[in-house]
């Protein structure tokens, strides 16, 4: 068992390697990083600076849904009702931005959750893939958040995960289930991410 968990854990961050660290996001389309260099494909990544959609852009509801965690807990749109605000991170689990972020938001998390303040992470590449789950479980484990990570739904998340293909990519959720705010594409430092929360947290308690 041990013997599995190591080789799992070697081949998470070995995958992770193929994203460049310096660059704030990666692709998630299927085609790999390795073979786009091959080909000499521009891989799409973007800097997190670059990448604000004006505000309201994704607006809607999510409505109703069932969604599972990577340890088959079940979760609906009621996860949401307890909260004032929920940050919504959609990952994988070979990107390197989002795994190194990951700590950060677990910390968010563990600070905010007394503020009205939730964290959820969607990790993208869970879809019919066994094995992704148990790296996503292997990295809740080894970062030691306390956050869920979901697989997406059929549904993909009332339509809302449909379509998305450079990861890390985060929005927020009022208690009502009304996507807010603006969605961020890239990672960011724990002083970002704090001060971007605590912007929207105002905005949904007006």
């Amino acid at each position: 068992m041990m013997r599995f968990r190591k080789e799992v854990l070697c081949t998470l961050l070995a995958a992770a390697m193929c994203c460049t660290p310096v660059l704030s996001g990666c692709s998630s389309k299927e085609q790999s990083i390795a073979s786009q260099k091959e080909s000499g494909a521009e891989e799409n990544q973007t800097p997190a600076s670059e990448t604000e959609d004006e505000l309201g852009e994704s607006a809607g509801n999510l409505g109703e849904f069932s969604i599972k965690d990577v340890n088959d807990e079940t979760y609906t749109q009621e996860m949401f009702a307890d909260y004032d605000l929920t940050m919504v991170n959609v990952f994988t689990t070979w990107c390197t931005p989002c795994i190194n972020e990951i700590p950060d938001l677990g910390k968010l998390y563990e600070e905010m959750k007394d503020q009205g303040v939730n964290i959820v992470g969607i990790a993208l590449d869970t879809v019919g893939s066994s094995e992704n789950v148990e790296k996503a479980k292997l990295l809740a484990e080894k970062t030691g958040v306390s956050y869920p990570f979901l697989i997406p739904d059929e549904g993909y998340l009332g339509g809302r995960l449909a379509g998305i293909n450079a990861v890390p990519e985060t929005f927020f959720v009022d208690r009502e289930g009304n996507i807010v705010g603006d969605t961020y594409s890239g990672s960011r430092s724990y002083e970002d991410w704090r001060t971007i929360i605590e912007n929207v947290l105002k905005e949904v308690e007006r």
